[in-house]
């Protein structure tokens, strides 16, 4: 039998089958995000069941809340079958403007980039008991316009396009926590 580089082929045979072992005995530690949960109830009902409050903005930044809402509404039940609520995810965040690129000839903002941070709680249905909370944070860039209303569409689509990236950080972090609660 040759000697293959590194050491005797029996040694190295015996690291494989520890290595093999060792992730055979982690593998069940791992649970998919989207298949059954601990309590056995599929992921999507669990998300279907939950009520997404009104988001409360800061005065002027109101039309994210409502982009962030209709995202979430989507994404947790997109059935558009009423179903029974068992929890509830309440909202508030805010949004500010920055331009980190201004034009030396003109003094003009040439790009914006809109950053919001979304605090979000889901509790049980009474409101009595916190089931996880956390903080959502994205930006989205648009170029800006020396046109008005060209500047106001790209900054309406980079907010739709940041509530969709903010609806889906809340959806996972939401099935991460819901996954394996029994």
């Amino acid at each position: 039998m040759a000697v293959q580089k590194g050491g005797r082929p029996v040694a190295r045979a015996a690291k494989l089958a520890l290595i093999a072992a060792l992730a055979v005995n982690l593998s069940a530690c791992f649970r998919p995000l989207y298949g059954p949960t601990a309590s056995g109830e599929p992921m999507a009902a669990l998300l279907a069941g939950i009520q997404v409050d009104d988001i409360n903005m800061a005065q002027g930044q109101e039309r994210l809340g409502h982009y962030l809402r209709s995202e979430l509404i989507f994404d947790l039940d997109g059935s558009g079958q009423p179903s029974p609520k068992r929890y509830k995810l309440k909202m508030e965040g805010s949004e500010s403007l920055q331009t980190p690129i201004v034009s030396s000839q003109t003094g003009r903002a040439e790009a914006g980039t809109i950053v919001a941070n979304i605090r979000y709680r889901l509790e049980n249905l009474e409101g009595t008991k916190i089931i996880t909370e956390g903080v959502a944070t994205s930006t989205a860039t648009y170029d800006r316009s020396v046109q008005r209303f060209a500047s106001l569409r790209a900054a309406r689509d980079a907010e739709i396009r940041l509530s969709k990236v903010l609806a889906e950080q809340i959806k996972t972090r939401i099935a991460s926590v819901l996954v394996t609660k029994p």
